[in-house]
């Protein structure tokens, strides 16, 4: 993010929102595989991490929480919203911030893209633009407005697609890998914005640094939670998992 700052009357909220999560016997699989295993959980720290190895779940958990995908048994509540069954009153509560930001603009314009989610809240065409054009001027980029997304650099269009969830009000923001990919002046620019806002945020990452200052962390393996809590003791117990298989792996390569 070429430019990116922090403006000292961004108008960002202090932090203060809860939000409430609930997985209530959750499993999901595909092609036959289970993916997550009669998972239940309560979440409502301010700041919560997810980390576990490829394929051990966490992506899912973001989908699930997010309302994207039905879980195969169980149900998926945030602030009491169903949040796959009731679509409507999910985008108000809920956003989710996916790796590729390419995967998730669809609009050509900045504020077409920032307004299109209000309009999904039912606010009128002048009102979203209204609100579009508000949520710029808070990051301190109005002159983006009329911007084709095209022009703009990736870390830029991951503060795009930040703004346009923000700009929707959630209780709870999601975030898949949002950092992957990106340089380090980029990566801290987006951590920086992503401390000053108000929502609650859950964050899947394979870097447990990313996690410095957060309130829990869930360490997912094999779809079932493995461990819960402080991130001190969970970070560090999934880092020697980790470092042992790697340890592990190394020796069976000389072997062979």
């Amino acid at each position: 993010m070429d430019d990116v700052r922090i403006w000292p009357d961004s108008g960002i909220a202090p932090p203060s929102a809860r939000a409430e999560v609930r997985l209530q016997g959750v499993s999901c699989a595909f092609g036959g595989r289970a993916v997550l295993c009669d998972t239940t959980l309560e979440l409502s720290e301010r700041r919560i991490g997810v980390v576990g190895r490829n394929g051990s779940g966490k992506s899912t958990l973001a989908r699930l929480i997010a309302g994207l995908i039905a879980p195969d048994s169980g149900r998926v509540l945030v602030n009491g919203v169903d949040v796959y069954r009731q679509r409507r009153a999910a985008v108000g509560v809920v956003g989710i911030l996916f790796q590729n930001p390419d995967r998730q603009i669809i609009f050509p314009t900045v504020e077409e893209e920032l307004a299109f989610g209000l309009t999904q809240l039912g606010q009128s065409k002048s009102e979203a633009r209204a609100g579009a054009q508000a949520m710029l001027a808070r990051f301190g980029r109005p002159d983006w407005a009329p911007r084709a997304v095209a022009t703009l650099s990736q870390g830029q269009r991951h503060l795009v697609c930040l703004m346009a969830v923000l700009a929707m009000r959630p209780a709870v923001i999601l975030l898949d890998e949002p950092f992957s990919g990106l340089d380090i002046p980029t990566t801290r620019a987006l951590r920086r914005y992503l401390a000053e806002i108000e929502p609650a945020i859950i964050q899947i990452t394979h870097d447990p640094s990313a996690l410095e200052g957060y309130d829990r962390v869930l360490w997912i393996d094999a779809g079932r939670i493995r461990a819960d809590g402080a991130p001190g003791p969970v970070l560090d117990a999934f880092l020697a998992a980790m470092n042992a298989e790697e340890s592990g792996d190394a020796g069976t390569d000389l072997a062979g």
